[in-house]
Order: structure tokens, then C-alpha cells, then sequence
């Protein structure tokens, strides 16, 4: 079937699960439609549907479908990676976890704006250098590349499969507020959105979903903060007043009590939130869709600068939520929690200061954020699949462009399905909590991989494969057994492991093993990996030569 006939058809099946939507209307359990916020969403809906029939057709090559033929500017990708950032974790959950928590909500914020410097410094300059669509890529340049591509992929499609639990569990309670449709059926709505965008349009379409997202989530935040302050004369400080008042913890709310009350996990959380950045698979995808280095760095200089400015505005929305919400009947259920759940504060603090109008525009934009970033995760966890595993490894350099696309399109499918399921799985879980645990296993498994690799000549292939497994696998295994799985989704009365992330116990370990393992490493890969290190001691990481002879 031909690019345009396909598009066609899934503008009608949009449409048609659209209109579903609306004729499921209002359940006992479920809250009635907001037909302006549907018709936001239509529109929204309507526009991205024709950013992916644009980018499709200029979707020809395997560069386009995952590096947007490297023709993205430095602005326009730092926009791109504020919008990953900018998403239904952020600004749904760090805006219901400063309405619950006060201050310590904003560690979040905190952590993934430090994050970004990290990334600047260390890897983005080299990774442009080195990298073609993946970090494998670059992992690979100087170490064997069978192993490390397999741990790169299973890495990958982990990281990946937990960020998604936080867009799914966020989409699935948006478009039930949105739509008064059932949380499941919310589920196949957004998954199907998300597994049209990336199989059709790749790179291009995902990156301008995100501009225009982003720029929209600036704006509506802009306004909701603007009207926030209005409502208390643009004086911050009776904001805050206000917000002690009927706060439930009073002052309390004004101070960080996470750091005094579990300083090892308030630790452990701050390093997954500044090191976990640089772990993330579809954010380091980003570095090579622009043309060279020094558009890398003008990307992280930018979506620095949109990422501060959204958390400042979240700071105000949050502690407006507090004091416009949590005191208003109209807008809480017999128990005193917002009517629209815990994660959807937000929505509810938009129909309080704006209107159905603001609540609708707010809905839909947060819905397109979730849109954009499901869609840049799973585009990058179908690259781990189609081209370090297939492309690379099963083919090794014999498969056509077409037919390593045929197969990212199909794993885009497979992970829509997975997505869907966990995103049920998980509903109850607060999603900025969620991609903190995602973050503590970005940056105990591909973060030191990576960063040893570039800058340690010590490292050896069974030294990063190891390190890098036994990171991943504590992390893994130490999440399970916290508070967040163990207690609040397997049912049990107290954690295996009390510190939650697990990433101060994680990462030292992947670093510990990388550098044991590489040291003791006598194997006869081992020999080929010191014998190119030291043949290209005296080359820049940018000239490294060519392994393929050695592999």
C-alpha cells in the first residue's frame, strides 16, 4: 500500500476512535466528556497527522527515518529535547508532586535541569563526532561490536520500557478526563497515535511533533502561571501564603523534608536525575540528527533554557494548585483529592483559573506531549531493535535500508502493544516518580558504558558488557524489591530495599565492575582491544581509527 493511501486510512481510523470517544460519553466511574477539549484535541490530532504525511515523504532513507537526515538545527533541537523533557511526567507529575509535597517537588525539576550540563560537557561534542544513529555506535567504535551491541539493545529497550510506564500511565488518566472514556480504552487510543507517528514518519515527524508540542507547553504554561498570579494580585508571596494556609503540612510545605527525612535515598535520587540524562537512549539519539559538533552543543545550550524557564513556570502552577485547589469543593471528591485523580491536578487547576476553554487547550497539550515523547521512545527503542541488532548484527552490514525500516516499523508495533499493557499495569503509579526510577537505570547501565568508553583507554569489551549488565541488572532487581513495585503494585507490607532509587548502590556497581573486570581481563578480545588503544593513543577520540579489520 502506497505512503499517501496509508496516510488516508489512518486519518480515518483517527478519526473513528475520535468519534468513539465522544459516543462512549460519561460511565458511573467515569467523568463526562469535555467536547471543547476534545475539539482541541481533534485539531491537534489533525495537525500532527499531517506532520507525519510531510514527513513521510521525505522519509526515504534509514538516515532520515532515525536522524532526520542530520538537517535539524541546533534550535530547533534543543526544542526538541526540552519537549522529551517537557512531558507528562514533568508536567503533570512534578505539578501534582508539588501539590502533595510542597518544595520537595521541585528536586525533580532541579535534578533534570543539572543534568543537561553533564551531558554537554562530557558527550555531546564526542557523540556527534563519533555516533551514526545510536550510543552503540559509539561504544562500538573502539570496542567489539557484537557484545556490545546486544547489551546495548537490551539496555535500550529497558530504559525505554519503564520511561514508557510514565507516558502511558499519564495519557491513559488524560484522555479519561478528557474523553469520559475508560482508562484501558484511553490505552489503545494513545497507543495507536503513537505507533502511527513512528512507523510512518521516524525522526522528522517525532522531532517536529515535539517543536510544535513544546512550544505550545511553554505557551499554555505561560498563561496558566500569568492567570495563577492574577488571581493573587502578581504577588508571589500572598501565592505562598495562601498556599500554607490550606495546605494540610502548613509551612512545612515551603522547605525540603525529603533530604532530612532519607538522606541516602534524597542522594541516591539526585545522582539517577543528574547522571541519568546522559543514559537516556532517545535523548542521546538526539546528537545526530543535527550536522556537526557544534550544533550538539548549541542543542543542550538551548533546551537548557527552555527546560528552566517550563520548571519555573511548574514552581507557580504547582503551589497555585495548592492554594486555588485544595481548598475548593468544587474541584475535590467526597475524600478531599482532586476530582480528576492525583496526576491530573494540573487539568483540574486550568478549569479553575481559565475555564472548559484553557481546560480544553491545557488537555490537548498535554496530551500532545505525551504524544511526542511515547513517540521518541519507541522510534528509539525500534533503532535498537532494527538497526544494532538487525542491521548490524543479524546481517552485519548485508541488510538493504528497506528492509532494516521494514523491521523498525515492525518492532514500533510490538513496543505500541508493550506499552499499552504496561501503561495498564502501572496506572496507579505517579509518573515523575516513575521516570526517577527510569533515570536511576539509565545511569547505572548505558551512562557508565559510554562515559568509560570515551574517556577510559582501560576499558576493554567484557569490562563494559559486564559493568554494564551488572548495573542494569541491580538497578533492575533493586526496583523491584523498593518501595515502588514490592509494596505499591506486588501488594507486600514493607520494601526488600528501603532506599528508593536504588542508584547509589546501582552505579558505583557498573563502575566498579567495568574497571575489575576490564583489569582483569586477560581474553584474546582483551589483547585487540589495548592493541588499537594503543595505536591510536595519540589520536583525538574524533580520528580514532576504524575497528572493523580487528572485529
Amino acid at each position: 500500500m502506497k505512503i499517501d493511501h496509508l496516510s488516508k486510512a489512518t486519518v480515518l481510523a483517527s478519526l473513528l476512535a475520535l468519534a468513539s470517544g465522544t459516543c462512549f460519553g460519561a460511565t458511573r466511574d467515569v467523568p463526562r466528556a469535555n467536547h471543547i477539549a476534545i475539539g482541541c484535541f481533534a485539531i491537534f490530532v489533525a495537525a500532527t497527522l499531517l506532520i507525519t504525511y510531510w514527513a513521510a515523504k521525505r522519509t526515504k532513507s534509514a538516515d532520515d527515518f532515525y536522524a532526520a537526515g542530520g538537517e535539524i538545527t541546533g534550535l530547533q533541537n534543543g526544542l526538541a529535547i526540552a519537549g522529551d523533557f517537557m512531558s507528562a511526567g514533568a508536567f503533570l507529575g512534578l505539578t501534582a508532586l508539588v501539590y502533595s509535597r510542597g518544595f520537595d517537588g521541585i528536586v525533580y525539576a532541579v535534578g533534570y535541569a543539572t543534568g543537561m550540563p553533564v551531558v554537554v560537557f562530557l558527550l555531546a561534542s564526542r557523540l556527534r563526532k563519533l555516533g551514526k544513529y545510536t550510543f552503540a555506535d559509539v561504544v562500538s567504535t573502539r570496542l567489539s561490536e557484537r557484545p556490545v551491541r546486544i547489551f546495548s539493545a537490551c539496555a535500550s529497550l529497558c530504559i525505554v520500557s519503564l520511561y514508557l510506564i510514565a507516558q502511558m500511565v499519564g495519557a491513559g488518566q488524560l484522555i479519561k478526563l478528557l474523553f469520559g472514556l475508560d482508562y484501558i480504552y484511553a490505552e489503545f487510543l494513545v497507543g495507536f497515535l503513537m505507533m502511527l507517528y513512528v512507523a510512518f514518519g521516524g525522526m522528522v515527524a517525532t522531532t517536529w511533533v515535539q517543536i510544535v508540542k513544546a512550544t505550545l507547553l511553554l505557551l499554555g504554561g505561560f498563561v496558566m502561571a500569568a492567570l495563577v498570579m492574577r488571581a493573587f494580585g502578581f504577588d508571589f508571596a500572598a501565592l505562598l501564603g495562601a498556599a500554607v494556609r490550606v495546605h494540610r503540612e502548613g509551612s512545612a510545605i515551603l522547605s525540603p523534608r525529603f533530604l532530612a527525612k532519607d538522606p541516602i535515598s534524597a542522594l541516591s535520587l539526585g545522582l539517577a536525575l543528574m547522571f541519568g540524562t546522559s543514559g537516556l537512549p532517545h535523548i542521546l539519539m538526539r546528537f545526530f540528527t543535527v550536522k556537526d559538533a557544534r550544533a550538539a552543543r548549541s542543542s543542550v545550550l538551548w533546551a537548557t533554557v527552555f527546560m528552566n524557564t517550563f520548571f519555573a513556570l511548574v514552581f507557580v502552577i504547582g503551589f497555585g494548585a495548592i492554594a486555588l485547589i485544595a481548598s475548593n469543593p468544587a474541584f475535590l471528591d467526597s475524600a478531599g483529592k482532586p476530582l480528576g485523580g492525583g496526576n491530573m491536578v494540573a487539568i483540574d487547576l486550568a478549569r479553575a483559573v481559565g475555564g472548559d476553554a484553557l481546560l480544553g487547550f491545557i488537555s490537548a497539550v498535554a496530551f500532545a506531549t505525551i504524544l511526542a515523547v511515547v513517540s521518541g521512545l519507541t522510534l528509539a527503542g525500534s533503532s535498537a531493535v532494527s538497526h544494532d541488532l538487525y542491521a548490524c548484527l543479524f546481517r552485519k552490514g548485508r541488510s538493504d535500508e528497506r528492509a532494516e525500516l521494514r523491521v523498525s516499523r515492525a518492532s514500533t508495533l510490538v513496543l505500541g502493544v508493550v506499552a499499552v499493557a504496561l501503561g495498564i499495569a502501572f496506572q496507579s503509579q505517579n509518573v515523575a516518580y516513575m521516570i526517577g526510577l527510569t533515570f536511576s537505570v539509565a545511569c547505572s547501565s548505558t551512562f557508565p558504558v559510554l562515559l568509560l568508553a570515551l574517556y577510559w583507554r582501560g576499558l576493554t569489551t567484557w569490562g563494559a558488557v559486564s559493568g554494564g549488565a551488572v548495573g542494569l541488572l541491580s538497578a533492575v532487581l533493586l526496583t523491584i524489591a523498593g518501595p515502588a513495585v514490592w509494596v505499591h503494585v506486588l501488594g507486600h507490607a514493607s520494601p526488600l530495599f528501603a532506599v528508593d532509587p536504588p542508584t547509589i548502590v546501582s552505579m558505583p556497581l557498573a563502575f566498579a565492575a567495568c574497571w575489575l573486570v576490564s583489569l582483569l581481563d586477560r581474553s584474546g578480545q582483551a589483547d585487540l582491544d589495548r592493541a588499537w588503544t594503543s595505536a591510536s593513543a595519540r589520536a583525538t577520540p574524533a580520528r580514532w581509527p576504524d575497528r572493523s579489520a580487528a572485529r
